[in-house]
């Protein structure tokens, strides 16, 4: 099975990575049934997903609703074979004293947001009935923004997330892996907080591990803040410039059942630059000086996905009858501001200049 042939990279148009942020999302993660039939199921879902989505989305919209569809690596090999995506693996598992990055299981993610429940939750009702069948659930979580866009630990999230074009350079792949161009990497972790332990601190106490105030969500000085503050250790500098991610955190959890959490979700261009912050997390930087979140922190799943374009989704139901992939020009992503800017109703694609403001 080959990936389909993108002949005009100027039609190429991103799924909706950069979306605006919303109040309300799911994460679905789910692993494919053996089978060659389940195979197909899968392929032939790709291209009508489109169709699906505005059937949801054109029952309000004004709430934003938008849909992520990611692939593991070995879902990648199964469904689509070569070419492959430059920097597609499984999650890099890391272990470091009591600290532990699991790699877990997952073939296909589905990120559904909008500023409903209702609207996520339908959306994900109607995914599952079309592949039920070809898939088993590995995870699914229901996210929600707290107060003024707040974690569970109290301290506003997200505050770095890149802006404008600035975004665009963030987290699409550009001439890098022409074949993939307007592709992005998507890491997600689950993490369960030990309230408890956490509310134990002083604010102060808590504000060196965060490395801001948890107030007003001004970043600490240098003078105060330590190398081993969760800020300090997820800035990747490389050759003098700052490498961004987009990260659309989400707070969940069952007050019944004691379980508090946060649904990481971060995307980039390429996988490296999360790695490299969750090395910095979990081993440190320099090793044992470590994110003294985790002392409250555990991550309970861990998985890498790769984010085609949109066009690549529909296309997919053309590849059988394509014997190769012909790249497409190496595009950069920045200079596609015409491109990406209208919407085709393609997976609420719309514009990607404006700024990430929550919704």
């Amino acid at each position: 099975m080959n990936t389909p042939n993108l002949a005009n990279p100027v039609s190429v148009v991103p799924q909706p990575v950069a979306a605006l942020l919303t109040r309300a999302a799911i994460f679905l993660i789910l692993k494919m049934n053996p089978g060659p039939e389940h195979l197909e199921t899968i392929r032939a879902f790709c291209g009508d997903l489109s169709a699906i989505f505005r059937a949801v989305e054109f029952r309000d919209l004004e709430a934003g609703l938008s849909c992520i569809f990611g692939f593991g690596s070995d879902a990648w090999d199964q469904l689509f074979g070569l070419p492959r995506p430059a920097e597609l693996h499984p999650f890099r598992e890391i272990h470091a004293g009591t600290r532990h990055a699991v790699s877990t299981p997952g073939d296909l993610l589905f990120h559904i947001r909008a500023k409903r429940m209702d609207l996520c939750f339908e959306l994900a009702t109607q995914i599952m009935a079309r592949i039920g069948h070809a898939v088993s659930p590995i995870d699914e979580v229901h996210g929600f923004r707290y107060f003024d866009d707040r974690d569970l630990l109290g301290f506003v999230d997200g505050t770095e997330n890149p802006r404008g074009d600035e975004v665009i350079r963030a987290v699409l792949i550009g001439d890098e892996d022409p074949v993939f161009a307007f592709g992005s990497y998507a890491i997600v972790q689950k993490y369960i907080h030990d309230l408890d332990a956490w509310n134990e601190l002083s604010t102060e106490a808590q504000e060196r591990i965060i490395g801001r105030k948890k107030l007003s969500d001004i970043e600490l000085s240098d003078s105060e803040k330590p190398a081993s503050a969760h800020n300090a250790l997820t800035t990747i500098v490389e050759n003098g410039e700052e490498k961004k991610i987009l990260r659309d955190n989400m707070p969940f959890g069952r007050a019944g059942h004691g379980e508090f959490g946060t649904y990481f979700s971060g995307y980039s261009r390429s996988p490296r630059t999360i790695e490299l912050m969750l090395e910095n997390m979990f081993i440190g930087k320099p090793p044992g000086n470590y994110d003294h979140l985790l002392d409250f922190s555990r991550a309970l799943t861990g998985s890498l996905f790769f984010v085609p374009s949109a066009t690549f989704l529909d296309s997919v139901g053309d590849a059988d009858s394509t014997a190769a992939t012909s790249a497409p020009e190496p595009v950069a992503p920045q200079s596609t501001k015409s491109d990406v800017s209208k919407n085709d109703g393609s997976l609420s694609i719309g514009s990607l200049k404006g700024d990430l403001a929550r919704e």
